[in-house]
């Protein structure tokens, strides 16, 4: 079994995913679906010899230590890939990441309008969130190539791994990878403050220390990018305010307030029209009033704010969801499976005289139900 076979077929079919796991045939995830390659079952022998034909000596030596390993790579000049390589019941199991070469414009990828106003302030911090493989990196790395293309900005990235490559343009683009260029997103974050950044992107927001020295680069005049794993803008802000010890949660209110620009919020769903698929957004721009709910702890206030802010390019998830499946964009399941409030949309769609399927939703239910 060849792995550079295997990466054609991921490339050919523009799949998301190749699944490598002993007992089962290659798997790729197509338009948000599973499918089976028609090739032999893969067995341990073929699990190793498909690791070491990509994996670096400093990442199987990682293995080794601590039953796992994150690393890119290029493949030629046709993609990246993002792995990861870890131990599961004694044997090895690769998961990879197609990563496009061809960055995406905001047309392309439907990114409001507004962050192209809001990127080209001077400081701030703007937060992209949604669930893991709801499209962020892509999201971030648009924001980042029309940063480069438009403004003369000292640009520096901290990734785990890099995934998109970005070349130098009207901006200098400094990309720094955790584990190899620097140790950790923290001590990144401590060094990046010297290098004269104007814009830094933060690939992900780990930990205290990370989010802590974020916030304080969003203040002390740099534009900050991040991405956390958290569903809808109100739920970011409270995830961000309870990684602090409760006696410093008032002081972080205040940061919040006065640092926050945006959060924007995804998740990215099979399209019903044509093959692929499509991102649904959930949109906040930090606005005086809204700086107001953050400060005095009434998040839970948020979504109706965003609701009245449609003036202002703001929109709640479920609003998305609803146009898109309107427009026929998405299926009524798709919709209610990656929606904040199913019940809701639900209601909606039987009162327009249509009909749902069962969705992963009603199974949760019923499970919820009879435990």
């Amino acid at each position: 079994m060849q792995i550079d076979r295997l990466l054609d077929t991921v490339v050919n079919q523009n799949a998301s995913d190749l699944h490598l796991t002993v007992g089962r045939r290659p798997t790729v995830r197509l338009n948000g679906r599973l499918r089976d390659l028609q090739t032999k079952v893969i067995d341990p022998d073929d699990m190793v010899g498909l690791m070491k034909a990509i994996t670096p000596e400093r990442n199987q030596q990682e293995l080794q230590e601590v039953g796992g390993t994150d690393f890119g790579f290029a493949y030629g000049d046709r993609a990246r890939f993002r792995v990861s390589v870890f131990r599961q019941k004694g044997n090895l199991a690769l998961v990879l990441r197609q990563i496009p070469y061809k960055l995406l414009t905001f047309d392309q990828i439907g990114l409001p309008e507004i962050c192209k106003e809001l990127i080209r302030r001077p400081q701030g911090m703007f937060l992209v969130t949604g669930p893991t493989g709801s499209g962020k990196t892509t999201s971030l790395a648009t924001m980042i190539d029309y940063v480069n293309t438009n403004l003369d900005r000292h640009i520096v990235t901290m990734e785990d791994p890099i995934e998109y490559y970005h070349n130098h343009k009207m901006s200098i683009v400094n990309q720094r990878e955790v584990g190899n260029d620097v140790p950790s997103f923290a001590e990144a974050l401590r060094r990046v403050l010297r290098s004269d950044p104007d814009c830094i992107l933060v690939g992900e927001m780990r930990d205290l220390e990370t989010i802590e020295a974020a916030i304080r680069a969003a203040e002390t005049g740099h534009l900050v990018f991040a991405t956390l794993h958290t569903n809808g803008a109100a739920k970011t802000i409270d995830r961000v305010i309870d990684a602090f010890p409760v006696s410093q949660q008032n002081q972080v209110r205040v940061q919040l307030s006065t640092a926050l620009i945006a959060i924007l919020s995804q998740q990215l769903l099979a399209r019903e029209d044509t093959p692929g698929r499509v991102a649904a957004y959930e949109f906040l721009m930090v606005t005086p009033a809204i700086a107001n709910l953050i400060r005095d702890g009434k998040t839970f206030r948020i979504d109706s704010f965003i609701q009245t802010g449609k003036k202002f390019g703001m929109q709640l998830l479920d609003d998305h969801l609803w146009s898109l499946y309107s427009s026929g964009k998405i299926s009524a399941e798709e919709m209610i499976d990656k929606s904040k409030n199913p019940s809701t949309l639900r209601d909606k769609v039987h009162q327009a005289g249509r009909s749902v399927g069962r969705t992963e939703w009603d199974v949760a239910e019923e499970a919820s139900q009879s435990s």
